[in-house]
């Protein structure tokens, strides 16, 4: 079983590519929550569970992250931008 990790900060259009974001400015969104991006890789067919209490490495403060179980099929990159698609369209 392959779990892949996702930080806030990845999808965070606030954030340069430098501190962390992983998509381009276009697919980013305004400080992405760990509940929206769970909610997108559900979306996207794949099992999220929530770590609320983890920090990125590159942020002062704690804001979660989101592990996403069973992407044996989907590279890293695919699957980001898949969810910021998701992310984009929670927040229209």
């Amino acid at each position: 079983m392959v779990e892949n990790v996702l930080w806030p900060a990845q999808f965070d259009a606030a954030l340069s590519r430098s501190e962390g974001r992983r998509v381009p400015l276009d697919l980013a969104v305004e400080e992405p929550t760990v509940d929206e991006i769970a909610k997108a890789v559900q979306q996207v067919g794949y099992d999220a569970v929530i770590e609320r209490d983890k920090q990125y490495s590159r942020e002062w403060e704690p804001r979660g992250r989101v592990l996403v179980q069973n992407a044996d099929d989907a590279g890293k990159s695919d699957m980001i931008g898949a969810v910021a698609a998701y992310l984009q369209a929670l927040r229209t």
